[in-house]
């Protein structure tokens, strides 16, 4: 017998989990949109060399590869990918549009990705991911006012606690200089570091061994970055021009975000961020009850040129949206149904223009479909769609040019005037 459940990783979504999440993606598109963010739109699809050296060893390795056309699934090849992310089709359509787009170029997007992970709760293998970047922008400017439309885009949601970990690639790099780390070592080395909101820091500095560093080094490391006091990091960071130039690039963003709450912006040293392609400002959002990052970013200067385009600057972030809404899903708002139902117990062309007219009046109606003509299940079913009122509306009203209106929390009923029905449910006077 085949298997009707939705492939593992995937989900179905509901009239009211829809209803829900189109209102969480308008309130977060509408501040976007005031801080002048255009939408774009690319394909589900990309070139599987769009994204080739783009995303780092881990992050390739969860690529959807798509076969090619019409070849076979034994020893076929693929040409495609489905979307990984938004940040690299981005910088795709900025080299294939550059001429026709202003500059700098300001753009935002709420839409799917697909990953080939291991499904687990709250894992996914499609989900939706809101992105904004600013290609064309060399300033702190443009990293701050990412981190500012981040912010207002989490409390848009509900969002109420959560704090920006900022750090710098150029103060990571300057970080395995000042520990005289050798340069084959140093993505293994960042990409350990990095596990240090989700393991033990002996775990980490046991891999670090493992990896090839003297122990002494592995636990110098693990305990300055971990540290409480971020002074301690940057006395270490200090030591080097990459070092320096990555602690004023953290710094200048942190006075930048001054307007922010206390606390919501903190210099974070172990925080490194796994994709390849950042080259300045990173930054992961945190919140208590949320697993994981909520959102996260930082600027990548390099992409545009990788992908084909001129040398152009750009930075960007996103919001993890789903993250947000599955924990949000226990304390759900009340499910919407109907605002009218009307049952059908004859004079059907009746029945049909009082729900237009009601609809005109931007009600949700809803009209009984059904076969049966017995008034208790029609009830029923407007029970069964939530409807506040039930308009009634049969033989004996037809006679009396009447419709009853059934209250179906109370059940209290009112008769009233055939002409007036549109008028009464009036949802300014509700």
């Amino acid at each position: 017998m085949a298997k009707v459940e939705p492939p593992s990783g995937t989900r179905d979504f509901l009239g009211d989990d829809v209803r829900r999440r189109r209102v969480a993606f308008e309130r977060v598109s509408a501040v976007f949109e005031h801080y002048g963010f255009d939408p774009l739109e690319t394909p589900a699809f990309e070139r599987l060399e769009t994204f080739a050296g783009k995303l780092g060893e881990e992050a390739s390795s969860l690529i959807f590869k798509i076969m090619k056309r019409g070849a076979k699934e034994a020893g076929g090849e693929a040409d495609f990918a489905l979307r990984y992310d938004h940040t690299v089709p981005a910088v795709r359509a900025v080299v294939t549009h550059g001429s026709r787009l202003p500059s700098p170029f300001k753009r935002y997007v709420i839409g799917n990705v697909w990953r080939a992970d291991r499904a687990a709760r709250g894992r996914f293998r499609e989900f939706v991911q809101c992105d904004i970047d600013t290609f064309g922008s060399a300033s702190p400017l443009a990293d701050a006012e990412i981190v500012w439309a981040i912010n207002d885009g989490l409390v848009a949601l509900g969002v109420e606690e959560f704090t920006f970990q900022v750090n710098s690639r150029q103060a990571l790099h300057g970080l395995l200089e000042a520990y005289r780390i050798p340069a084959e070592l140093g993505t293994k080395v960042l990409g350990s570091l990095d596990k240090l909101d989700k393991v033990a820091p002996d775990v980490v500095v046991a891999e670090l061994v493992d990896r090839g560093l003297a122990t002494d080094a592995a636990e110098g490391l693990v305990a300055d970055v971990t540290a409480p006091d971020p002074d301690r990091i940057r006395g270490q960071l200090d030591s080097t021009e990459r070092g320096r130039l990555g602690l004023a690039e953290v710094d200048r963003l942190l006075a930048l975000t001054e307007g922010l709450p206390p606390g919501r912006v903190a210099f974070t040293p172990r925080m490194v961020r796994g994709l390849d392609y950042y080259t300045g400002a990173i930054f992961e959002v945190t919140a208590p009850g949320f697993p994981g990052s909520i959102g996260s970013g930082g600027r990548y200067d390099e992409l545009v040129a990788k992908l084909g385009g001129p040398d152009l600057p750009a930075c960007g972030g996103s919001i993890g949206m789903e993250r947000i809404l599955a924990i949000q899903e226990a304390e759900r708002p009340a499910e919407r149904g109907l605002d009218v139902a009307l049952t059908v117990l004859g004079a059907e062309d009746e029945v049909m223009r009082l729900a237009s007219g009601l609809r005109a009046r931007g009600l949700r109606t809803g009209v009984y479909l059904g076969s049966s003509g017995k008034l208790g299940k029609q009830l029923k079913w407007a029970d069964d769609q939530r409807a506040r009122r039930v308009l009634l509306y049969g033989p004996e009203e037809q006679r009396a040019g009447v419709v009853t209106v059934r209250d179906m929390e109370s059940g209290e009923q009112t008769r009233v005037p055939l002409a007036e029905v549109p008028r009464l449910f009036d949802p300014t006077n509700e």
